[in-house]
């Protein structure tokens, strides 16, 4: 039997978050590695400079580069972006690392974009943060339209790609697909308008299905203003999958408001409740494990195994 909907892991990135710990370039590798070999579909990966929820500071790697190196190190797994602000690097600079990583991966890039919204992070690297959906919108148009086309000529308020060209191109004629991650009126707007894929991410929240209907009709009202048929915008949906269950487990979230419900159980129950997002039209799950290990990747093994059973 098929598997429902595609599972993809989604790594931490940033100080203390392998459960406490930072990780390094080699414990980051192996979960990648470890999650293709027990039949995931996705690795995935956040973009962020600095956390700054609490008095204390966490810092991260750069996703851009940690994703050239998983091109390097899997060979199936799709890598995806979870989400990149697009106001970090200049937009045209942007789609030419997306075309150069889907190289390097052999076609196997998800470019997840949106608009960031932790402001610290901008304050500390120089980045302006007003106006940010519409220096999204200015860089979603050049982003959007390098892949798809190969060039621009742009001049916008914010940001401008004068006869610009993506050359060498990577192996996809129209580039990477493009998931936009939001729940905004005006980005779901863009979002209908120009992506492949749309996400929602509940790791914080309720991580269950019943939270997907009355996105879904959001999601379609959009591409419904918009002229665009809703079956063409895939559904893709970020959950917090909790092994450990205990109350002395170390924190999984860094942020002191987060009052998330996980998806628990047993392999089987897990799995009933991953197939119940691919009743409601997702396609695409990227799974927060705790712990989020070498050994959280492999405590879903089991899981995969009960889901593509049915």
């Amino acid at each position: 039997m098929p598997r429902p909907c595609k599972i993809g892991v989604f790594l931490p990135t940033g100080e203390l978050q392998m459960n406490g710990v930072t990780p390094k370039w080699a414990d980051l590798m192996a979960m990648a590695q470890r999650a293709e070999e027990i039949g995931c579909d996705s690795v995935w990966l956040p973009d962020h400079l600095i956390y700054r929820f609490t008095e204390i500071a966490q810092g991260a790697y750069d996703c851009m580069s940690l994703l050239a190196g998983f091109a390097a190190v899997t060979k199936r797994v799709e890598l995806g972006t979870l989400v990149l602000s697009t106001s970090f690097r200049n937009p045209a600079y942007l789609a030419k690392m997306a075309d150069t990583i889907d190289e390097m991966s052999g076609g196997r890039l998800i470019l997840g974009i949106g608009a960031g919204y932790h402001e610290p992070e901008y304050r500390a690297f120089g980045f302006p943060y007003d106006h940010r959906a519409s220096r999204f919108e200015e860089a979603l148009t050049i982003i959007h339209t390098l892949l798809r086309t190969g060039a621009i000529d742009f001049a916008g308020r914010f940001y401008s790609a004068r006869d610009c060209e993506l050359r060498i191109r990577g192996p996809r004629p129209n580039g990477p697909p493009i998931m936009i991650g939001t729940t905004g009126e005006r980005m779901l707007r863009l979002t209908a308008q120009y992506a492949d894929m749309w996400n929602r991410y509940l790791v914080f929240g309720d991580s269950h299905a019943t939270e997907i209907p009355p996105l879904r009709e959001r999601v379609d009202a959009a591409c419904a203003e918009v002229g665009r048929d809703p079956a063409m915008l895939a559904r893709t949906v970020t959950v917090l999958v909790d092994f450990i269950n205990r109350p002395d487990a170390p924190p999984v979230w860094n942020r002191p408001q987060a009052d998330p419900t996980p998806i628990t159980g047993t392999p089987e129950e897990m799995a009933a409740q991953l197939r119940a997002f691919a009743d409601e039209g997702i396609s695409h799950i990227q799974i927060w494990t705790n712990p989020r290990t070498v050994a959280g990747v492999e405590r879903l093994a089991p899981v995969l195994e009960a889901l593509d059973k049915g």
